[in-house]
């Protein structure tokens, strides 16, 4: 059984990602500075896009 056209297509056009996971979110605003694990609130973290490569 062959799959229809247009699910081919979509798993090709998937791509890269272009934000980056919570957990690499906050490692990376650690790493920055700019989030303190201890006093940090879990809710409002502001996204942060993948860097270019």
């Amino acid at each position: 059984m062959s799959l229809d056209r247009s699910l081919r297509v979509a798993a090709k056009t998937s791509g890269k990602r272009s934000v980056m996971t919570r957990a690499e979110r906050v490692a990376k605003m650690v790493a920055d500075k700019k989030f303190d694990l201890k006093s940090g609130k879990a809710l409002g973290i502001p996204k942060t896009l993948l860097p270019k490569a």
